[in-house]
């Protein structure tokens, strides 16, 4: 009995040490020497939603952000991560379209690694679950106006969503705040670098 209870202990041991060179190791040794590009490298290419917002919340933003520069753009994409992480966001709505149950159906085609190879997918937010739409190409879907509301209360833009409001995000007048212009910036970030996106399906439910 100690024979076999030695051997599978062993044989355990082996395949957890296999399981950490195939799943970890060798792709780490894959994507060493690939660029990670840095916050400041991204920022440099600014979508037009933050130059939006910048129009839309003047006083909010010029408050918090100052003038819109690749400097501003760079510290509200850094804080709307801290904050996505921080809200526990990632839960909800993955950052990763699964080859399975027909999501690139309604997301697009499956992610690629390109798309991680930067700080602000580091450690990517892959989900737990799926309760809302995959965000990792939600740039330009929608609106800042739509996402606006959509943090102040879900409800009154999707009647069936289940996700929760947001009131921190916003000051006493109803304008977002510091945090509710970060988090809308980063959420349009995500897939902006990609030339071609996919239109939100007219059915697509968020969450």
């Amino acid at each position: 009995m100690e024979k076999f209870r030695t051997i599978f202990l062993v044989a355990g041991i082996a395949l957890f040490a296999f399981s950490v060179l195939v799943m970890g190791v060798l792709p780490w040794l894959s994507f060493k020497d690939e660029p990670i590009l840095t916050v400041e490298q991204l920022a440099q290419k600014m979508t037009t939603d933050f130059v939006d917002l910048s129009e839309r919340y003047p006083e909010s933003f010029k408050k918090h952000y100052g003038e819109v520069s690749s400097a501003s753009y760079a510290e509200a994409l850094e804080l709307g991560r801290k904050i996505y992480v921080r809200e526990a966001c990632w839960h909800c709505h993955s950052q990763y379209i699964r080859p399975v149950s027909n999501e690139d159906k309604r997301w697009g085609p499956v992610s690629e690694a390109l798309e991680y190879q930067n700080v602000l997918q580091m450690p990517p937010l892959f989900g737990t679950r799926r309760v809302g739409p995959d965000l990792i190409r939600e740039a330009g879907r929608r609106s800042n106006d739509w996402h606006v509301a959509h943090f102040h209360n879900p409800v009154d833009v999707v009647p069936t969503s289940v996700m929760p409001s947001y009131p921190w995000f916003f000051d006493k007048d109803g304008q977002p705040n510091k945090q509710g212009l970060a988090i809308v910036t980063y959420v349009q970030w995500l897939g902006s670098w990609l030339a071609d996106k996919p239109a939100a399906p007219a059915e697509e439910k968020a969450a």
